[in-house]
């Protein structure tokens, strides 16, 4: 349920059809998150086309990074329905239960338990660190944050990643939060097969 009445998939047609069959083909119906846009056809479109640009960065980053990043945004800002399907793709890059409970616990200062295997802890507690400050004080960004990054083998690119990552998830948790989208996501294949082919 959401604060707005949306086009089911059996109505929609023209450009709405056309970007809701886009993203069915992978996940097997529009995802609730695409349906927000429906009373207008053209943003959803454009949404799925961004989505599928921000998720296609050839940078440097891990997948686990990359989504770690987007959940401590989404966990900073309360969205219980991005945070859900983020946690379920960290779960399917094996991060254990004890590290996400960790970061669920602390988004904006956790450390990581002892006995966590995940590569290179410093450089992921700072790309998690720099989505924090990003999120909750973005007037508070200098030069020195990107120079913490680099220090931790960030390059140019994994930077425009990283902030693309942030600054997308923070759009897109506005539009949830915005428009009353609650549910939480329950299953691997909401949460991996959302992005259009």
């Amino acid at each position: 349920m959401t604060w707005i009445r949306t086009v089911p998939w059996e109505e929609a047609t023209g450009v709405l059809k056309d970007a809701y069959d886009w993203q069915a083909a992978s996940l097997g119906e529009p995802a609730e998150f695409t349906m927000l846009g429906s009373p207008y056809p053209e943003i959803v479109e454009e949404r799925l086309r961004l989505y599928k640009t921000v998720e296609a960065c050839p940078s440097a980053l891990s997948p686990v990074e990359r989504q770690l990043a987007c959940l401590v945004t989404s966990l900073l800002n309360g969205t219980a329905h991005c945070a859900s399907g983020l946690l379920l793709k960290l779960g399917s890059l094996g991060v254990s239960a004890d590290v996400l409970a960790a970061i669920r616990a602390d988004p904006a200062g956790f450390e990581l338990p002892a006995g966590h295997d995940l590569p290179r802890p410093e450089r992921l507690l700072a790309i998690a660190s720099h989505a924090a400050k990003l999120t909750t004080s973005p007037t508070k960004m200098t030069d020195d944050d990107l120079a913490e990054l680099r220090g931790h083998g960030l390059g140019d690119l994994e930077i425009v990643d990283l902030n693309n990552l942030v600054a997308y998830y923070n759009y897109i948790n506005r539009i949830v939060m915005g428009l009353g989208l609650r549910t939480v996501m329950s299953t691997e294949h909401e949460a991996l097969h959302a992005l259009p082919r």
